[in-house]
C-alpha cells in the first residue's frame, strides 16, 4: 500500500476503507453466519468459552466476520461476544510504546560523517486503520523512523546538529506523524539521544576551540593593557596639574610599605630633583 504523507489523503484513505467494508456479506455470507450461530446456539455450553472474550482497558478488538471489519469502532474494553467459525479478531494495544532508532551513519550537508541515534514514542490512535491499512504497525514505524532520522539530518549542517537538537526532533515528529497518519498512528514525541563524532574531528574541533581561546585571551589582554595606560595618562594628567598631590601619593606610598612591617623603607624622590644632579 502506498503511503499518504498528506493528513488529508490520509483521512480520505480511511474513509474509503470503511465505506469498502460497510458493503453486506452476501448471501452465501449470511447463510454461514446464521448457521454458525445456530451451532453456537445448540451447543451453548461449550461454545461459550469461545464466543466470550474480554480485552483489557488498554486494548481494543477489530472484529473480522467473513474476513470483512464488521464496524468502524473496535470493541472494548470490556467483554464481547464473537461467532465461532465466522469471526475473528485482532487485539491492538493502545498504551505508548517506545524504542530506539540505532545509530545511523549520516552524512551531514557540509560532507561530516556522524553516527546518530534517537528514541520515539508512538501510540495507536485508530486500531482499525493500523490493523487494516499496514502489515506489521510497530515494525514498520521503526523503519521508518530510520529513514526520516537520516534525511531530516542529511540537510543539516554540523553544527546545526549539535546546537539544534530540538528543532531536529520536532522536524522528524511532524514528518513522521505525517507519513504514519493513515497507518493509525501517532507519533507523540521524537528525542535526539547522541552524536558521536570521529575521532581526528573531536581532536580538530578541540584544537580549533582551544586556539580561537587564546586569541580571545590575547584581545582581552590587549584591551585591558590598553585601558591601563589610558588610565595611567588621566592620572599622571591629573597630578601634573597639582604638584602637592604628587607628594601626598609619595607620603601614600611610604604608608602602605611601612603596614607590611618591612625593615627596608624606601625614599622616593622628585624626577626634578634627579634630572638637576645628572645635568651637572
Amino acid at each position: 500500500m502506498e503511503m499518504e504523507s498528506d493528513p488529508e489523503r490520509g483521512a480520505q484513505s480511511k474513509q474509503n476503507l470503511i465505506s469498502e467494508n460497510s458493503g453486506g456479506l452476501g448471501c452465501c455470507g449470511w447463510i454461514l453466519v446464521i448457521i454458525s450461530a445456530f451451532f453456537s446456539i445448540l451447543l451453548f455450553p461449550i461454545t461459550v468459552f469461545i464466543s466470550i472474550k474480554i480485552v483489557k482497558e488498554y486494548e481494543r478488538a477489530v472484529i473480522f466476520r467473513l474476513g470483512r471489519i464488521t464496524s468502524r469502532k473496535p470493541k472494548g474494553p470490556g467483554i464481547f461476544f464473537v461467532i465461532p467459525c465466522t469471526d475473528s479478531f485482532v487485539k491492538v494495544d493502545l498504551r505508548t510504546i517506545s524504542f530506539d532508532i540505532p545509530p545511523q551513519e549520516i552524512l551531514t550537508k557540509d560532507s561530516v560523517t556522524v553516527s546518530v541515534d534517537g528514541v520515539v514514542y508512538f501510540r495507536v490512535s485508530d486500531p482499525v486503520a493500523s490493523v487494516a491499512n499496514v502489515s506489521n504497525a510497530d515494525y514498520s514505524t521503526r523503519l521508518l523512523a530510520q529513514t526520516t532520522l537520516r534525511n531530516v539530518l542529511g540537510t543539516k549542517n554540523l553544527a546545526e546538529v549539535l546546537s539544534d537538537r530540538e528543532g531536529i526532533s520536532q522536524s522528524m515528529q511532524m514528518t513522521l506523524d505525517e507519513a504514519t497518519d493513515s497507518w493509525g498512528i501517532k507519533v507523540e514525541r521524537v528525542e535526539i539521544k547522541d552524536v558521536k563524532l570521529p575521532q581526528q574531528l573531536q581532536r580538530a574541533m578541540a584544537a580549533e576551540a582551544e586556539a580561537a581561546r587564546e586569541a580571545r585571551a590575547k584581545v582581552i589582554a590587549a584591551e585591558g593593557e590598553m585601558n591601563a595606560s589610558r588610565a595611567l595618562k588621566e592620572a599622571s594628567l591629573v597630578i601634573s596639574e597639582s604638584p602637592s598631590g604628587l607628594q601626598l601619593r609619595y607620603l601614600q606610598t611610604l604608608t602602605t610599605i611601612a603596614a607590611e612591617k618591612n625593615s627596608t623603607i624606601i625614599f622616593p624622590l622628585p624626577m626634578d630633583v634627579i634630572s638637576h644632579f645628572i645635568k651637572k
